[in-house]
């Protein structure tokens, strides 16, 4: 089984969920499309980690409702206590960025103001998220608990990231780049 696999029977693992509800679920941890999910709901099914179940609408087409089976979760609770690989990084504006000498200033003020704009809707977001989770149930065992530390880690990422774009932002205006003149720059201790 793939990454994709574990993490939607993690979702279902909370939550009953349609292939499109898991599709819209899935996207904090991974972009992913119905072309990969659907297949393998399928292929889960069939291996019996998950069963399905058809609800009728009368306005809208019959939905396919998955729930994970003791199976699926038996294999989830093997797959929660591997060994993790290595992270994966694929980012973008850092490709850009790389290439920064062949383009112009005003360019590059544009794509790290557009980050920047998507750091802080990302954290008006994530403190919007974390304001709802129920503080009486922060405790190691609890699906609030998960919830929380991910919506920690993607508050610390956010703001470093908005941050570093604000550091990078200055140094193109003041068209310096020295650490000693950096108010942002991470200078070794010594």
């Amino acid at each position: 089984m793939n990454l994709l696999s574990y993490g939607l029977l993690g979702l279902l693992a909370r939550e009953e969920s349609s292939g499109y509800d898991l599709m819209l679920r899935i996207q904090p941890f991974w972009q992913a499309k119905h072309s990969q999910i659907y297949p393998l709901l399928a292929r889960m099914e069939g291996k019996e980690l998950l069963a399905s179940r058809w609800i009728q609408q009368s306005d809208k087409p019959d939905k396919k409702m998955y729930t994970i089976t003791d199976k699926g979760i038996h294999m989830l609770q093997q797959w929660s206590q591997e060994a993790l690989a290595a992270p994966v990084t694929r980012d973008e504006l850092s490709l850009r960025l790389f290439c920064l000498w062949l383009t112009d200033k005003s360019s590059a003020n544009r794509m790290l103001e557009e980050r920047k704009r998507h750091f802080i809707q990302k954290i008006q977001h994530l403190e919007d998220i974390l304001n709802n989770i129920p503080a009486e149930n922060l405790h190691f065992g609890s699906k609030s608990f998960g919830d929380y530390i991910l919506v920690q880690k993607g508050l610390l990422n956010a703001k470093a990231g908005l941050e570093w774009c604000q550091m990078v932002l200055h140094m193109l205006l003041a068209g310096d780049v020295s650490a000693d003149t950096n108010p942002f720059s991470l200078k070794p201790q010594s």
